[in-house]
């Protein structure tokens, strides 16, 4: 009786140590006494106990967050720059075998080149052609992991720290940006009303009674503001008509 639970309870250990279940995002790398043997999964996995060795890999979408870095610009600004990645794993084998540790290996490598992109380029490429610097980073990093079975689809910059003074200049730079909007919109505006005006004036000037129409207006305009005493001249043109006819 007792035998047989032993066996039970080996044959028990036996199928818990020698049977694995990958899920349909995982990938399993054997190692048989140390050498690779094969990739398996997802799915059920049966492995010789006390001689194979499994390692399993994660081939999901990998968001990593790449932390602040201090930079120094190509115009001699120090500003911190933070990113996140986004990779996958295409060969686990090469994952395991090429590279210790894949995810602090990309982590690393996503830091240093971050620094050195944004050190060779000045402070306004890097606030104003971010994508240009994302896809830089994108094709250097994918390039580098390439080796290790790992597929670099996205690099975003997150965030870009300016120091106060910088903020403060900057600030006054898009000012005096918007006051010059201001004025040459100003400057434009008169322009065209002063091209209106000499257009109306040599319409008017073309005919007289336009100009009787729109003086005989402009009273009616003052008229309706009811007040007491209205004070306006009277331009001889008005009258020349009158004067022509006594002439005859």
């Amino acid at each position: 009786m007792y035998l047989i639970i032993v066996l039970v309870v080996l044959a028990f250990m036996f199928l818990a140590s020698a049977i694995r279940v990958l899920n349909e995002y995982e990938k399993g790398v054997i190692f048989r006494l140390g050498r690779v043997i094969a990739t398996k999964g997802p799915g059920l996995i049966v492995l010789i106990p006390m001689v194979d060795k499994m390692v399993k890999v994660d081939m999901r979408t990998i968001a990593m967050d790449v932390p602040p870095q201090d930079v120094i610009t190509k115009d001699n600004v120090s500003i911190k720059v933070n990113a996140v990645l986004y990779f996958r794993v295409l060969n686990a084998q090469a994952a395991i075998i090429d590279v210790e540790n894949y995810l602090y290996a990309t982590s690393q490598l996503a830091q240093t080149t971050l620094r050195s992109v944004c050190g060779q380029v000045e402070l306004d490429e890097i606030l104003s052609e971010r994508e240009k610097i994302n896809l830089h980073l994108q094709e250097i990093l994918d390039r580098s992991t390439d080796p290790w079975g790992i597929k670099v689809m996205l690099v975003e910059v997150k965030h870009i720290d300016l120091p106060e003074e910088m903020k403060r200049a900057m600030a006054k730079q898009a000012e005096a940006e918007r006051e010059r909007r201001a004025k040459v919109i100003n400057a434009e505006g008169e322009f065209q009303a002063a091209q209106k005006l000499i257009e109306a004036a040599a319409l008017m000037e073309t005919q007289p009674m336009s100009l009787q129409l729109r003086y005989l207006q402009t009273l009616n305009q003052i008229a309706a503001e009811n007040n007491s005493t209205t004070i306006f001249p009277i331009p001889i043109d008005l009258f020349r008509p009158f004067l022509k006819a006594m002439d005859k």
